[in-house]
């Protein structure tokens, strides 16, 4: 257990010194951040010792992936798996962090600002703009990380945005990642983490498409966890 925690410690001060190096070169070639980052995860992922296990496959036509959330593992892994330049969806009070914010901001991320109808028509704007340069969107529709065991309700925003758009939108759950880094406890070991890829839906506006995924991404994880003590 201590040494898991040392672990930790080291595993957050080597993720904060790379990231230096990392904006650093997303800035001096701004027309390459999608290979800069994925090369930077895929360092990460073996710095980690994460043993990848994936069910189904990323459908390359969905506009938009929601995936459950429990550590910031989750991004650096789908900055690995993606094979598309994602736009991840980010609270602004990320780019406001000194010289860190600069992960969201060379990228050019969508940064939003809750409970602001102003950001709200932003948002808009930018998922817009991101999509038209082919960009799929990343969004947590949890809002929040969890025990990585359960899913929480959905907010609403990606449903706004994917029902605005028309998306086809694919859901993904992640299996694994806290009990790899848990940031919280300060705990890290290696170990095998799951990726389940699902069936692509359409965001129609006259169906319950939201709710249904909600609901069987909740089902589909709790399988996952039925042998568990």
């Amino acid at each position: 257990m201590i040494f898991n925690t040392f672990r930790a410690i080291f595993t957050i001060i080597q993720i904060a010194i790379t990231i230096t190096g990392l904006i650093i070169m997303m800035y001096l070639f701004r027309k390459n951040t999608k290979p800069i980052r994925h090369t930077w995860a895929a360092i990460q992922m073996k710095l980690l010792g994460i043993t990848l296990e994936i069910e189904g496959e990323e459908d390359p036509s969905a506009q938009m992936q929601i995936m459950n959330h429990q550590s910031v593992l989750d991004i650096i892994l789908f900055e690995y798996l993606h094979s598309k330049d994602l736009a991840w969806i980010s609270k602004v009070e990320i780019a406001k962090i000194p010289w860190f914010g600069h992960i969201v901001k060379a990228p050019k991320m969508i940064l939003v600002e809750r409970e602001s109808k102003k950001s709200l028509v932003k948002l808009i704007k930018d998922s817009k703009d991101k999509l038209s340069q082919n960009r799929p969107i990343g969004i947590f529709p949890e809002g929040t990380r969890t025990n990585g065991k359960k899913i929480l309700k959905f907010k609403a925003g990606a449903k706004m945005i994917a029902e605005k758009f028309d998306l086809s939108v694919q859901p993904v759950l992640i299996v694994g990642t806290r009990k790899i880094l848990d940031s919280q406890n300060l705990t890290q070991e290696s170990g095998i983490v799951k990726v389940i890829y699902l069936p692509t839906v359409k965001a129609e506006k006259s169906s319950t498409w939201y709710k249904d995924t909600e609901v069987m991404m909740r089902e589909r994880l709790s399988e996952e966890f039925k042998n568990d003590v």
